[in-house]
């Protein structure tokens, strides 16, 4: 079994796999549901009724436009800190947004709940 560097994370399961072999064994899976015939995708017609209910039981959340601004803004953040703080990204820390501070980004949706 192929291991990665370690990055101060326990690696385990498909984590400690390389990518081909993690793809390899996810194509395996897919295959198998589909010979079973568990295997499902949503089309459009179903993806659109699955919403609807989701709005109609009231558990769809709609975000604002800031609310997904700051949540984007957040992953972007969290992905970018995570990339240089595993010694993949090129050792410089991820740029605030302009003219602003990155602590700004806080948790989305907090105040709505």
């Amino acid at each position: 079994m192929e291991t990665q560097p370690r990055t101060g994370r326990s690696l385990r399961g498909f984590a400690s796999m390389s990518k081909e072999r993690q793809r390899e064994i996810a194509s395996r899976g897919g295959r198998a549901a589909h010979e079973k015939g568990t295997a499902h995708e949503f089309n459009s017609a179903e993806a659109s009724l699955a919403a609807r209910i989701g709005h109609q039981r009231g558990t769809a959340h709609e975000f604002t436009t800031e609310e997904a601004r700051l949540a984007g803004r957040k992953g972007g953040l969290a992905r970018a800190r995570n990339r240089t703080t595993n010694g993949s990204g090129n050792g410089t820390e991820p740029e605030a947004n302009e003219g602003g501070s990155s602590e700004e980004v806080q948790t989305v949706g907090a105040s709505s709940m």
